[in-house]
């Protein structure tokens, strides 16, 4: 089995973890900037949507060099879809392609997509099998036209790629999935043996049904199980859900065993020096809302500045007058904005 870059990183793996709506090319930006998790993943993305030629999808896939290695996390039902979506993929530069069969929103997964899979584990192990055919196909110099590409997916990432394509190395991108251990109830011993028949360079398992949503705790004896079935594989295997520090991640692989590394989630929200040693003072805080808000402006001007509220309202906590600021903030229309609110509370 070919891990790609899985196979290079060091141990523990301590990852950031794909997350709709909060991992855009600005959260990595700022995550990257402050420290260095060991790969990122981009936000999930319909491979049926791009397939019919969405290339408004494609601004998921914009990162920066410093990102590396970074992943793109992909989602659907189409065999076909798949197939051609890592090859285009591929052709982006991006280190890998992650299959998302995880996310329990009901718009996903009662289209069969997302945790969903986890009720058709024949159809997932095909999806499986296509991305990896798009990956060795890439690898052996098959064209995104006869790939199945559609021709304006074909235009639009042109202006997309960190280089000519003729330059993007033809690599064997390893692919991997990240999933749950249950659809309503755990069924994590027969759901890794079902994915362990295709050989993922990667499993990532959130230790929550698809039921949980994201309530509960998060069941790290399920995911413990899962270690002692996939830990004797040559697969990468990684735990998510509720690691609230470095120090957190690191006893979790060090107490199981057959765990390689965890992505984090929730707990780097509003702290991009998460996957530093640093705890970052509120002036710190302040000054990095001030530079998220100037990068994403600068950097994606057709992108609406709401979308970075949520993150602004995180990076502002655990300090006198923090929610009346917070409220402040929502009314902000640009980053000159922003900045006027935070400058004035800066002590240095």
């Amino acid at each position: 089995m070919d891990l790609g870059f899985w196979a290079q990183l060091e141990r523990p793996i301590i990852g950031l973890a794909p997350m709709d709506g909060v991992t855009d090319a600005s959260f990595r930006h700022m995550a990257c900037s402050y420290g260095k998790p060991s790969v990122v993943f981009t936000e999930f993305t319909n491979v049926e949507g791009l397939a019919r030629g969405a290339t408004i999808m494609l601004k998921t896939f914009w990162y920066e060099e410093a990102e590396r290695p970074v992943v793109a996390q992909i989602f659907g039902v189409e065999v076909e879809s798949f197939y051609s979506t890592t090859v285009m993929l591929a052709s982006l530069g991006f280190d890998g392609v992650d299959i998302n069969m995880g996310c329990p929103v009901n718009k996903v997964a009662k289209q069969g997509s997302g945790a969903g899979l986890i009720r058709t584990p024949d159809l997932a192990k095909e999806i499986v099998r296509a991305c990896q055919r798009g990956a060795r196909d890439w690898a052996n110099g098959i064209t995104l036209e006869a790939a199945g590409v559609h021709e304006d997916v074909i235009a639009a990432c042109v202006a997309m790629r960190p280089r000519p394509l003729d330059q993007i190395d033809r690599r064997l991108l390893p692919i991997s999935v990240k999933t749950r251990i249950g659809y309503d109830l755990p069924v994590t011993h027969d759901w890794m043996n079902h994915l362990l028949e295709v050989e993922p360079a990667a499993i990532t398992l959130h230790g929550r049904t698809l039921k949980q949503l994201y309530t509960g705790s998060s069941d790290w004896e399920e995911i413990t199980k899962a270690a002692s079935i996939v830990g004797p594989s040559e697969s990468i295997f990684l735990g998510n859900g509720d690691v609230k520090s470095l120090e957190d991640a690191r006893v979790r692989v060090n107490e199981i065993d057959g765990l390689d590394g965890v992505l984090v989630g929730r707990a780097t929200f509003g702290n991009p020096w998460f996957f530093s040693d640093h705890s970052p003072t509120p002036d710190e805080l302040m000054h990095a809302a001030i530079e998220h808000a100037y990068y994403l402006e600068n950097t994606f001007p057709d992108q609406h500045f709401d979308t970075l509220k949520k993150h602004l309202a995180w990076y502002c906590h655990a300090f006198p007058g923090a929610r009346a600021l917070r409220g402040q903030l929502m009314q902000a229309h640009n980053a000159s904005e922003v900045e006027t609110l935070l400058q004035g509370l800066i002590s240095d």
